[in-house]
């Protein structure tokens, strides 16, 4: 049974700050630090047998507390990245809901694409989803932890999942370096097994910042 832990980055100062983040490189903050390192030997518990992580720094910090924990090296993968937030990316959600009105109703409303040159749901969720599956043929029967993002993670779970936008609307986004356990069998294929699973229970952060 292959086993897929997708792990969301730890805090920066712009999901502190509910500005957009997208694609936009973001360290982790201090708190950021501190949840990855938190997390690590919860995840290590796991027995890892592989990190991948994308390749912004953000996911890639979070991802180096475990490999400091396992002494696994970090493969990145740029397909798990954060969906592209076009014209928003940097501004604060205020912002966008002054500047951008009708498209950020779309968005608030669950539209894949509102617009604004935002990535649509099914594209961020393709190639999220590839990168999942090419770490499971790479590691087949084990335990890969996938280092990413909170909208690319929803997304590329349902895509995987074969799951319908308005159905995974209805989850949860994680919560800063919390994360969702994926299993897969030959029977049954791919399953969710965990969700928002993490050290703290807290509100996540919007999917956009």
């Amino acid at each position: 049974m292959t086993r897929l832990i997708v792990w969301r980055h730890g805090n920066t100062d712009w999901n502190a700050a509910n500005r957009v983040q997208g694609q936009t490189d973001v360290p982790l903050n201090e708190l950021g630090r501190d949840q990855a390192r938190a997390a690590a030997p919860l995840l290590a518990s796991l027995r890892p047998d592989a990190i991948v992580s994308s390749d912004l720094s953000r996911a890639a910090e979070t991802a180096a507390a475990l490999a400091a924990l396992t002494g696994l090296p970090v493969r990145t993968d740029a397909r798990l990245r954060e969906r592209h937030f076009g014209k928003w990316q940097g501004l604060h959600l205020t912002e966008v809901a002054e500047r951008f009105p009708a498209e950020y109703a779309r968005w608030r409303a669950g539209d894949p694409a509102p617009g604004a040159d935002l990535e649509p749901l099914h594209d961020l969720g393709e190639r999220v989803a590839a990168a999942f599956l090419a770490a499971a043929d790479v590691t087949p029967g084990g335990t890969v932890v996938l280092a990413t993002h909170g909208g690319g993670s929803r997304q590329g779970i349902g895509h995987l999942l074969g799951w319908p936008t308005d159905v995974l609307r209805t989850i949860g986004s994680l919560a800063n370096c919390h994360w969702s356990e994926l299993r897969h069998d030959d029977v049954r294929g791919w399953q969710l097994r965990g969700h928002n699973v993490g050290l703290v229970t807290a509100p996540a952060v919007v999917d956009a910042v």
